[in-house]
């Protein structure tokens, strides 16, 4: 490439706009890592908040327990299972495979909810 001597600024935009102009080195940003994906599921008043979660394969959901009473998740296809959560307590299950998984409180089986993971 020939050796350009521009003494102008307008000299300069139009040599790159030409492509006769050196590229500016650019330095190069460390990759970024992947977001997590995390997922959030409260336990209040006796129920799964939020009921129905839909999340993409690879993401982790975590269950807290904000009530006084202990509380467990289960699966219904026996995909997860937590011990019995006291207050502040939580459990967490990552969903790589694509699918509906329904899953209750074994020690109060009307509590229900369901995890949905679609490919984005």
């Amino acid at each position: 490439m020939p050796k350009l001597l521009l003494k102008h600024p307008r000299s300069y935009a139009l040599a790159i706009l030409l492509g006769l102009a050196p590229a500016p080195l650019a330095l190069a940003a460390p990759a970024a890592a992947a977001p997590a994906r995390v997922q959030a599921v409260q336990i209040r008043n006796f129920a799964f908040v939020p009921a129905v979660v839909t999340v993409a394969p690879g993401t982790t959901v975590t269950w807290t327990n904000s009530d006084d009473d202990p509380h467990t998740i289960v699966a219904t296809n026996k995909a997860f299972r937590s011990s019995a959560l006291d207050g502040g307590d939580t459990f967490s299950f990552t969903f790589n495979t694509p699918g509906a998984f329904q899953y209750f409180c074994s020690l109060h089986p009307h509590m229900v909810g369901k995890i949905v993971v679609k490919a984005p």
